[in-house]
């Protein structure tokens, strides 16, 4: 029996990819890939766009922190048919925009079939503190954490709840803010994505199954000039729908260090089971990429998703492969699958012609 081919697809949020920076705007990215691959393994940041989503059978929704430990060889990831999803509120939200949340859900368990415990509310507001490095890329603190953690457990041991989605305040940016701005119009960095991936990284490290967050924000004036980038996060009230969809078939995570205390069901996925890693150029340093290169997997650069990051696999000794597109990674990644050299490939490309 062939061994699935399995490839990972990593677009790190919060660095200004010129693909995945948007919301949903790798998407496409994403369907192509899987579309050559027999299992592609990938993060919310990849698949989320706010109230749009595309579902595709053999993709693993695996937040960041449980891609790190993938990757090191920690964690095994175990397909499921569905998940019991919990929802998890910040006591900050005003009620108009709680409703808002909560009717989004309940649109989401009557018209998908999603199966969803009732929700929790956080026993104190939470306080989101926004935050930008010398790189540009965003991050930030969110307070307090011990809260943020009691309302997590809370859905675990009380309503059964096999993953986590969390819904914070986060501070509304004035609508002429220049970086704001800027975002809006196609360009930029998403000021808010670094302190989600730390909300979700917290409860994944905490409770070790998976978490996805969606950020609870006023609605913005519309803007005629809005880049079709912007436009999946500008559809409606709410971020929620793609979150509570990635959850619902999310992997559980399979402890294997130290030794698993049960042997490993014959679906669970192990590190050993990646053939290709496929990411930007520039943005070379995450654990996960670290922890393949370590191994051995075959790394794809693509060149022309640019970040505001300047982190190349040479400056590394990552022995890497590079593509000028994600596109030409499909290409490459099909061919290797099927033993082919991909370098003996030439691009099939022309200028287009009018039709007769």
């Amino acid at each position: 029996m062939v061994r699935p081919y399995t490839a990972a697809l990593i677009i790190p949020t919060g660095i200004g990819c010129a693909v995945g920076g948007y919301a949903g705007d790798a998407l496409p990215v994403a369907r192509a890939l899987a579309g050559v691959v027999d299992r592609l393994i990938t993060h919310p940041n990849v698949l989320n766009g706010a109230q749009l989503y595309w579902p595709l059978a053999n993709a693993l929704y695996v937040e960041g922190y449980g891609l790190d430990r993938f990757a090191a060889g920690q964690w095994g990831l175990e397909p499921v048919t569905q998940n019991r999803v919990g929802l998890l509120l910040d006591a900050g939200i005003e009620p108009d925009l709680r409703l808002r949340h909560l009717q989004a859900a309940a649109a989401a368990r009557t018209t998908l079939g999603l199966s969803l415990t009732d929700y929790v509310v956080t026993d104190r507001p939470l306080t989101v503190r926004l935050s930008r490095g010398e790189s540009g890329a965003s991050w930030g603190t969110i307070e307090p954490l011990d809260s943020l953690l009691r309302a997590a457990e809370k859905l675990v041991t009380q309503a059964q709840a096999q993953a986590i989605a969390v819904v914070v305040r986060f501070p509304d940016e004035a609508p002429d803010s220049p970086e704001l701005v800027q975002y809006r119009q196609g360009q930029g960095v998403d000021p808010i994505a670094g302190a989600e991936a730390i909300i979700s990284h917290f409860l994944g490290r905490s409770l070790q199954i998976p978490c996805a967050h969606a950020p609870a924000l006023a609605a913005l004036p519309l803007d005629p000039q809005l880049s079709p980038r912007s436009a999946a996060e500008e559809l409606g009230h709410t971020f929620l729908p793609c979150v509570l969809v990635g959850l619902s078939r999310a992997p559980q995570y399979r402890v294997l260090s130290p030794a698993p205390a049960a042997p490993l069901p014959a679906s669970c996925l192990t590190t050993a089971d990646v053939d290709v890693v496929v990411v930007p150029a520039s943005a070379c340093g995450g654990s996960a990429l670290l922890h393949w290169a370590s191994q051995g997997k075959l790394i794809l650069a693509v060149e022309d998703n640019t970040t505001a990051l300047a982190v190349p696999p040479e400056a590394l000794g990552i022995p890497a492969v590079r593509v000028r597109s994600y596109l030409e990674s499909v290409g490459y990644v099909a061919a290797h699958r099927q033993g082919l050299d991909p370098h003996s490939l030439s691009p099939q490309a022309r200028p287009l012609q009018p039709l007769a």
